[in-house]
């Protein structure tokens, strides 16, 4: 079982989950991981490591092809250094909402500097939303 953390367009409802999960995912639930997340004025969130809550869902899948899609989708190459990725895919623990352990997960993130770099408005509350993205 492959488990991922979305935070943005991935999540259900959003933009992207129709096209990479439609079919494909096995169980979804509102989850929390440890974070810092950013609206890009690019129309997409990114998260960075901290301390903060970041909201989201655990999505399950059984099919491990999943990833490599995912990787595409955010510029996330193994060979390369990660400097020369737009995100990086890493294994972060995940909580339900009243904070026990749901596992780990792949999560997609980003460095600060570059999050920033690139315009990134700090989401205090940890919730990114494409209907009130960029405040």
């Amino acid at each position: 079982m492959i488990k991922v953390f979305v935070y943005g367009t991935l999540k259900p409802g959003e933009e992207n989950y129709p096209r990479y999960f439609a079919g494909k995912v096995v169980n979804t639930t509102r989850a929390v991981a440890q974070g810092k997340l950013f609206a890009l004025p690019m129309g997409y969130p990114a998260m960075t490591p901290g301390e903060n809550a970041v909201h989201g869902y655990l999505l399950s899948f059984t099919n491990l092809n999943v990833l490599t899609a995912l990787d595409e989708l955010e510029d996330y190459h193994p060979a390369r250094t990660a400097s020369e990725n737009l995100y990086n895919r890493e294994q972060t623990k995940t909580y339900d909402l009243q904070g026990y352990s749901l596992g780990w997960a792949w999560i997609y993130i980003m460095t600060e500097e570059l999050a920033i770099q690139l315009g990134g408005v700090h989401q205090f509350d940890g919730w990114w939303s494409s209907s009130n993205n960029y405040k």
